[in-house]
């Protein structure tokens, strides 16, 4: 027995009887909790929040543990975490229940998503704001760009569960936001935002939605028809050719060849069709027919612009 507010049953040696098992406040073990441990037990926190259901399975995978030993890892978050998650026949795993509360790992979208992107099991580290490497590092200071918790969650329960997501979208078009159902398949990190790939139920296509637009989600107890097998501009790649910009002088357009590791004064990139545009952004490559922006600032152009431009038209100016 254990009181689930302040304090929980202390593990004894095999070879202590009940009367020498002691209580153990729960802030205490939590404090003493090897990180090995921790890890695990943030990795089933994470799974069950953003995927909806975490498994015997998925934990073993994930650390290379043996069916017993990932059991004993659940059974310990249960009691660290209680009425946090309740086992579901249906899908044989723990899904989060309406009380759900984190206590190991920080679910924010800014942590979750780049996690997501690194397929790491865990974000963050024992060190703290210590460098693990000793290797100073710095980023750009962006404006975030990203949905709320709630939201970003109805988002990756569809995706892992293969259902039909009804959202709330604000597009640029100038119309005003209004339910649509989509079915979504893959999260996409352009560099400047996270959109979702997804098949538009209503236009009968397949659209980038950004993340940070979706007003409102709700997952629907409904498969989604669609996959991204189904999605030609997702499963097609297509050879993106560079070159440095005209304008530059010479030396410049070298240098920019070594940067890029080029081979005979090509730089060539294998990108998805869904994702060119978002490419030729983040290059910064001039789209004009006559090269006409400033190569200080847009310092490649395309090469093979007859090829490309059909699947990134919006692109090019």
């Amino acid at each position: 027995m254990y009181v689930q507010i302040n304090c929980i049953q202390a593990r004894a040696p095999y070879n202590a009887d009940k009367a020498e098992m002691a209580m153990i406040p729960k802030e205490k073990l939590l404090l003493d909790l090897k990180w090995a441990t921790r890890q695990r037990l943030h990795y089933i926190e994470m799974m069950a929040w953003y995927a909806g259901v975490v498994t015997r399975g998925d934990v073993a995978k994930a650390f290379g543990l043996s069916d017993p030993a990932a059991t004993k890892d659940l059974k310990l978050y249960g009691e660290l975490a209680p009425g946090n998650l309740a086992y579901h026949h249906g899908v044989f795993g723990f899904v989060p229940t309406p009380g759900f509360s984190s206590v190991f790992a920080d679910l924010s979208p800014a942590v979750a998503l780049p996690a997501f992107a690194a397929n790491l099991a865990v974000a963050g580290g024992p060190y703290g704001a210590d460098r693990v490497y000793g290797l100073p590092t710095a980023g750009l200071p962006l404006p975030v760009r990203l949905p709320g918790r709630d939201t970003l969650a109805q988002i990756t329960r569809a995706i892992h569960g293969r259902r039909r997501l009804q959202v709330v979208y604000r597009s640029l078009t100038g119309s005003p936001a209004a339910p649509r159902v989509i079915e979504p398949h893959t999260l996409v990190d352009t560099g400047s935002r996270w959109h979702v790939r997804a098949y538009s139920v209503a236009s009968g296509d397949f659209r980038d939605f950004v993340l940070s637009r979706i007003v409102e989600a709700a997952m629907l107890d409904v498969r989604a028809e669609s996959a991204e097998e189904y999605d030609e501009d997702w499963v097609e790649w297509v050879r993106l050719a560079l070159m440095p910009h005209p304008g530059l002088d010479p030396d410049r357009r070298a240098s920019l060849l070594v940067d890029y590791g080029a081979e005979n004064d090509r730089i060539e990139v294998r990108v998805r069709r869904a994702l060119l545009g978002y490419v030729l952004q983040r290059l910064g490559v001039d789209t004009t027919p006559g090269h006409a922006m400033n190569p200080q600032a847009y310092q490649l152009v395309v090469a093979n612009r007859d090829e490309i431009e059909p699947f990134a038209a919006w692109a090019f100016a």
